[in-house]
Order: structure tokens, then sequence, then C-alpha cells
């Protein structure tokens, strides 16, 4: 048998590696071959073709390494390129035949100076009034090339704001919303287009519209704040244009250009987008367009903040969807229904009408008493308003500079009956971060299907541009402690590593920056308040993101970019008790965040103790510094975090933890935390602990879940951890409040941040804080791919994994798959392993403690195991006192 097949060439963490801001990138590369057998990498050989190079550079490594390899060659500067091929020899005498060359990959670098933008920030010089919302600004500029034949053009591109690019009438890119959101204080991303096909010999011209974004505009709950980063918006960009005989030509954002205003009168993340159609410049975007009329641009030196070239992929529309349905309400609007809560906005056919005639669409993402339900999106209008201009034909209509989050869209001011509604004529446009599927599960139960597609839309809707709380209200904050908890299941699902790498790296410059020592609550910061509280969960983000990224994409760079943000935040930013090194009791801590018995105005107001809450996760996330000094290498700091780990879990137990292994506070998240986190001294303790949590699942919740935000990600790995699988299965089939499958029974498409955003009468939860789309709940899908699936990595980067399904409730079936960085691992009546990597098989029914995992390596194995779960737990005594909520499947 031959060897495998190498199917993609990577450099560092991009899929398109056009305009990056790597130097010396390191290159990954993926096999496939799911019946090369026994294949493991011995060494590789690396082709690397300079542009302008006569011959290639060939480099020759004896390594099994094939994830982020040093870049071999010497350093590309600003805007070169170099196009890389890549072939490995397998280590085994029967695979000494090297794998056949791969595709060749092109790398090339951004403008990785700032001495290389020669251009100015341009922006309009019309007074404004910045207490109101901005009307969007249209650049263009004529210029002329004289070449007669174009090699290569570049167009290098920012705004203050967010900006859409073209060039002779074509649009540049797809990108939506760019340059996205960062801390634009610290760092501003440029994007690089190839426009080479755009250009011609002769006249040209270069457009772009600029909108406030979340530059300049609203953010914020409790009405937010106007002009965070600066109160005028402005475009940045360089069009490089390379001759076949080797001359540039560089057109640069400069007094040249001229600006006004269109069609769109203002365009807000949170209220929607206002068009006239009547306003605008027909052909603005072409080169005979007469500009003299419009004003001269007004132009200032380069943004104060870091030009860099982004980490991650930028947001774009991944898909569209089709209305499933209208209704005419109780007050007799006309609501369309998609049939799934999306993000994004609608494409909108809109046949003629008067000039003058508007039409709204309101977005929401529930109906209540039959009519959209707006009071969750509490000061957010989430509105898109169109004024035709008259014109006979039909309008396909769009929003340019906004998004919502969505099931439902009321129509107004176009038809007076449903019936005259087209379905066809409404199209879902599905925007997010433009990450790589990494993840999938399914198995034979439904309701656990569609909790899964739930979390995967809930993750989609949420990743744009930043790891978002939320994408309808007046929030959609990156709050720290939901990718803290989520962050494991993110990255099964998705390829997180850049999008997360880039804003973790703003994080840290607003935490040692702005504030010293802790983060803020989200990021980028939005000063909703003056106040920034260190607190447990939220602020271990710092710790707990970079580890776990580190552990699913084995990127120890990583580790090193965050390494100051991580020791400030544990050395300085804990406010603590001297004498145990906890917690300071007086300091605020979100706690256990949004449990089922929080009133609902009060979410914070958990039963279980914020400080116990709080000096869990401090024990934890002081073990993962152990960890990851060890990783980098660091043995000094690795036995100081080793010491300080045994001094804080040793006080916690004198704190928290009884003598025979009782827990202050005797709640579902507090036992959960000491068992997840190893925190007891002995085991005879964490059996005591263990049957306690059974107990109050059994006779008090009557297997309902009874966490928030801190308890939920690790209730299942607790239970797991203590034998008790089943039980959690028998949590996870419930079907009434609060549960998961009670969110999919009353009809969810995506989580909701309240156990019981939707209350079992259909009604909205009176609680201000009430979204149908927010993730963190939805963490507990890392316990179905780890135990259902059966899916989890040993090593770092997936390098050796763990095969180990637990089956269990009625399942009779269940399958997953995950592409790592060595290939496709599929899971299912077999395992199939990618070369260069190996899997640890657990069987059912194995125990851990008398037999050792077998080891297996590439190829797809099969197994025969006779194993029958064991039953579920059976139900309270004396149920007649109790209401019948058992839902046995």
């Amino acid at each position: 048998m031959g060897p495998p097949r190498i199917d993609r060439v990577q450099f560092e963490h991009h899929r398109n590696a056009i305009g990056i801001g790597e130097s010396t990138p390191r290159i990954s590369w993926r096999f496939a071959g799911e019946n090369v057998v026994d294949w493991t990498q011995q060494s590789y050989e690396i082709e690397v073709v300079r542009a302008g190079a006569s011959s290639p550079e060939l480099y020759s490594v004896q390594s099994n390494d094939s994830v982020l390899v040093p870049w071999p060659s010497s350093p590309l500067s600003s805007g070169q390129s170099a196009s890389v091929r890549v072939r490995a020899t397998g280590r085994s005498p029967h695979h000494k035949e090297p794998t056949k060359w791969s595709d060749v990959a092109t790398v090339e670098t951004g403008i990785l100076d700032r001495n290389g933008w020669t251009c100015s920030l341009i922006s309009s010089p019309q007074e404004i009034d910045i207490s109101l919302p901005r009307q969007p600004v249209l650049f263009r500029k004529l210029f002329e090339l004289n070449q007669s034949t174009i090699y290569k053009a570049r167009l290098y591109a920012t705004a203050q704001g967010v900006y859409e690019a073209s060039i002779n009438g074509q649009r540049v890119g797809d990108h939506v919303l760019a340059p996205g959101w960062t801390s634009y204080k610290h760092h501003l991303t440029y994007q690089t287009f190839d426009v080479t096909d755009l250009l011609r010999s002769g006249k040209n011209v270069i457009s772009a519209q600029v909108s406030e974004g979340w530059f300049c505009g609203r953010l914020g709950f409790l009405g937010g704040l106007r002009n965070i980063w600066g109160d005028r918006m402005g475009l940045v960009a360089t069009l490089v244009v390379e001759a076949m005989d080797g001359t540039r030509t560089v057109i640069n954002t400069d007094k040249g250009w001229k600006c006004s205003t269109g069609s769109i009168i203002t365009s807000e993340i949170y209220d929607g987008e206002v068009c006239d159609l009547s306003k605008e410049p027909v052909g603005w975007h072409g080169i005979d367009f007469d500009d003299e009329s419009w004003d001269s641009a007004k132009v200032a030196g380069l943004p104060g903040a870091e030009l860099r070239a982004p980490d991650g992929p930028p947001v774009r529309v991944t898909e569209t969807i089709g209305a499933k349905s209208a209704i005419t309400t109780p007050k007799g609007k006309i609501v369309v229904d998609f049939g799934q809560n999306i993000v994004g906005w609608v494409r909108i056919r809109i046949p003629g009408g008067e000039k003058g005639q508007e039409v709204t669409l309101q977005f929401a993402e529930e109906l209540e008493d039959g009519e959209v339900a707006t009071r969750p999106l509490r000061n957010c209008k989430a509105r898109d308003t169109i004024v035709l201009s008259g014109r006979e034909n039909d309008y396909v209509w769009e929003p340019k500079f906004t998004f919502h989050g969505f099931r439902y869209v009321q129509v107004d001011g176009l038809y007076s009956r449903v019936e005259d509604l087209e379905l066809g004529s409404l199209t879902g446009v599905i925007a997010h971060t433009d990450m790589e599927q990494t993840g999938w599960f399914e198995c034979s139960n439904p309701l656990l299907n569609q909790l899964h597609q739930n979390v995967r839309w809930g993750m989609r809707g949420n990743f744009f541009s930043i790891p978002m709380d939320c994408p309808q209200r007046d929030e959609r904050l990156g709050w720290t402690g939901d990718i803290h908890v989520f962050s494991p299941t993110a990255h099964y699902l998705y390829d997180t590593s850049g999008m997360l790498r880039g804003w973790l790296r703003d994080l840290a410059a607003e935490q040692i920056k702005d504030h010293g020592s802790a983060p803020p609550f989200f990021c980028p910061d939005v000063p909703v308040d003056d106040v920034r509280y260190p607190t447990a969960i939220w602020g271990d983000v710092l710790v707990g993101l970079p580890w776990s990224l580190f552990t699913s994409f084995s990127d120890k760079d990583i580790l090193s970019q965050q390494l100051e943000s991580m020791e400030k935040w544990l050395g300085e930013g804990i406010p603590r008790d001297q004498t145990t090194g906890l917690w300071d009791e007086d300091s605020y801590q979100f706690g256990d965040w949004l449990d089922p018995l929080a009133p609902s105005d009060d979410p914070g107001n958990s039963v279980t103790d914020t400080q116990l809450v709080a000096n869990a996760y401090l024990v934890h996330i002081t073990s993962l510094m152990h960890k990851i000094s060890l990783a980098l290498g660091l043995q000094e700091r690795a036995a100081y975090y080793e010491k300080s780990w045994a001094q804080v879990r040793a006080s916690f137990q004198s704190r928290y933890i009884s003598r025979v292994g009782r827990v202050v506070g005797d709640t579902q998240t507090a036992l959960a935390l000491c068992i997840h986190f190893q925190l007891f001294e002995t085991s005879q303790q964490e059996r005591v602990a263990a049957s306690r949590l059974k107990h109050l699942i059994l006779r008090s919740s009557r297997f309902k879940i009874a966490t928030g935000f801190a308890g939920t990600p690790v209730m299942g790995h607790a239970l797991s951890r203590v034998g008790e699988s089943q039980l959690f299965y028998r949590m996870l089939y419930h079907r009434k409040a609060p549960s998961w499958l009670y969110q999919v029974t009353m009809g969810a498409t995506t989580v909701w941040e309240r156990w019981d955003s939707k209350l079992p009468d259909g009604s909205i939860n009176p609680g201000e804080m009430t979204s149908f789309n927010h993730y963190a709940l939805g963490s507990v899908a890392d316990w179905m791919h780890r135990n259902i699936a059966g899916l989890a990595p040993v090593d770092p980067g997936w390098k050796t994994f763990v095969v180990a399904p637990v089956p269990g409730g009625d399942l009779t079936s269940a399958s997953g798959k995950f592409l790592s960085p060595y290939g496709l691992i599929s899971v299912s009546l077999t395992v199939k392993v990618p070369p260069n990597s190996k899997a640890e098989i657990e069987l059912p029914g194995q125990s851990k403690e008398e037999d050792s995992p077998q080891t297996v390596t590439s190829g797809t194995h099969h197994f025969v195991v006779n194993y029958q779960a064991p039953k579920w737990p059976p139900l309270p005594i004396y149920p007649q006192f109790y209401p019948h909520d058992d839902d046995e499947p």
C-alpha cells in the first residue's frame, strides 16, 4: 500500500494566506488516506519558490512534525510572495516511498512595517452632529494606468468604521463589515485584496463607502455610548500595481479623493439601516460619473493604533435560506418566519412602488401573543427601512452595514394582505466569521441531534468578528466569561485558532495598557459604566482560553503571546486574602450566573456561594499555569505555580470542604466544581461528594439541571469522573425546565440565554436579560463530543487522541468526525485514524484502572464489544409526593 496524500498545506492559522502579518510563517499539512495503515512521518521536504527567483529552494528535515513547523527560508519582505509544496516520508520499512508532492500553496505578506503605509486617513470635511447617527460617506478617485500588461495588483485597506470598496464598478472582495471589530485604540486590522483582474490599462476608478460600524456608532446597554474610539469615519487605502516590466504605480488615499453621501441615510449596528433609494448617485462607482460637485476629502495622519494584518478569517456571507411561512398577526401585521434563528439580514425583492413609499422590516427572535416580540431587544430597534424612488422595475435590496439576530420579520408598508406576499421574495442572508467547520456529531436520538444543531447555530451567530454574547439586542459584546466556558466546544466545531488568537491579543492590550492587570468584562472594552471589577471565570479567560487553544491546536506561540497577560492576572489582578491566597472576601463576583433559581430580575443572585465558585476556578487556573509553564519549558515558573496551586488548594479545602467530604453550599454547582477540578484531599472525600451530588440530582431537582454559567460546563464531566455518566444522560434527556431538551421541545433552534427564556405557556421570561441566541449553556456539547461520540485530544493538537464512547440513554448509534491538524478522524462503527497520529481506544465497559487503553496508529479499525448500558437511575421513593415530571423516554 502506498503512502498517504498531503491534501492541504497551510500557513500559520490562515485559510487564505494573502496579506498575512508573519514574515516567517509556520507551515502545516494534513494527510488524506484513511486506509493507509500504520504510517508515521519520519522526515519531510519543503520546496520554496520565491517570487522572482530563478530556482527553487529545497529543505529536508528529519522530523515527524507536520503541524506549525518552522519557516525554512529567509524572512519574506512586505508584499513578497512564495509558492510552497511539501512531501513527507514514512518511518516504517514498509513506507520508505515518499508521498507525492502536495499541490502548490501560495503565501504572501501584507504591509509589515508602518513605514510601508504611504497613504493618509481621509474623511468627509462636512461638519456633523456627533451625538447623532452618521450618514455613510462615499469616496472615489479617478486614476490612470499606463502599463500595457498588469502583472499584480493589491489593495490594502482599512477604515475607522466599516467599509466596502469597488474598482471600476466591481466590488472588491466578499468581506462583510470590514475591517471587523477590534480594540481600535490598540489594533486596527487591514485587509489585502487581489484586484489584478479588476484593473485595466488607461482610466480606472476606485471607490469605497464607509459607515460608522462599531468605531463611532452606539454600543452598549443602558442606552449605550457613541464615539468610543473616535468621532469621525475615515478610509485608509493603498493600491499597489506592478507591471510586467517591474514598474510600480501606487494610488493612495490623499487629498485627490472626492467624497459625498448616497442613498443610505443611517446604518447602525443596533438600530438597522435606513435607505432612501431616490438619493442614490446613479453610477457613482463608474469611470464616467461626474463628481465635480463632490467635496475634496479631508486628509489626516494615519490612525494611532497598530495597523495589523488579521489573525483570523473575516466575516462573510456563508449561507442563504428561504422563508418558510408567513402569517397575519392578531393586530393585522404580516410576519414572515424563516424557521431558524439566524444572524445576518434579509434580501428582499420589492415590486415597484410609489416614490416616498416606506417599506419597513422589523426583526425579532420570537413571537409573543402572536406578535413579533421586541421587548427582549431592549433599546435596539433592529429595523431596516427602505424609502422607494418610484421606479417601475422591481428592487432587490439588502443592507450593507448592519446585521440582525432573528427568526421572524414583520414586513410593513408593502402588502395589505399576507396572500399577496410571495415567500420567494425574501431570502435570509447568514453571515459570521468564516471559520472552517471541523467537527460533526450525530446520534440515534433526534432531540439530541437538534440540541447539537442548536449549539452550532448559536456559535455561528455569535462568532461575528468577535465572540459575542448575543446578536440581537443592545449588547452584542465580547463577554469574556461566555467564551471561557464555551471554548472547548467551539474548538471542536470550528477552527477558532486565528480568530481567538486575535481577540486574545486585543484583550491583553486592554488588560495591560488600559487597566494594569485585570481585564475588562468584555473585549473590545465598551465603557458602559466607570467601574471594572476583577472577577473569576470572566477574568480567568486570560488563562483558560489560551490553554484550551493550545490543547486543540498545539500552538505554543499562543501561550507565549499571552504569557505576560496570564502572569499579570494571577500575580496582580486578583485581589487576594493575604493569609489564604484565595480571593478577597469582599470582591465582587458574577458567580454561577443565571442559575435557574436566580430571580428573573437578579441573574447573579445564585444559590451557590459566589466566593466558592471564584476560588474553585482560582485553584483550577493556577494548576493550568503550572501546565503552561511546563509546555513553554519554564521550569522555575512551573515549580512556583505548582507550589502556589498546592497552597490555594489547601486553603480551599480548609474553607469549603469538611473532613468527611461535604462541601459548603451543598449545591449541584459547588459539588460539580470540586469534583471536576479535583479539589478534594482524599478519594474518600470525593466519593462522599459524588454521593451527595447524586442525591441532590435524584431527590431535590429530580434530574433537572440546577446550574448556571459556572456549573453547567463541568456538570457532565464531574459525573463522568465519578462513574455516573448514566445519571448525566438522565439529566440530558429531561424535557421540562430547566433542561436542555426543554428548549428543544419548545421549538428552540439556537441555545437560549436563560434555561426558561420562553415559559411553558409560550410567554417570554419577564427578565431584562432574555436572549434566544446565547451560546454559553451550549457548552454541554463538549460532553456529548467526549462521551457520546467518545472523541477528545490526549496530546496537544490531537497528535494522540482518545476514542472512549460511553453509550447511554436510548441510544442505538452515535458518530463523530473531527478534522484534526493531521487529517480527518472518524468514529462510528469503525475508528478511522489519520496518518502521523494515533488513537487510544477505551471500549465501553472497560475498566480504566484495570485495562490500559489499546493504542492504534493510522488506518481503519474495527472493534466489537458486548456491552449493555446500565439502567437509568430510578425515580426517588415516594413519587406520590412529587409532580409527575420524570419524562421517561
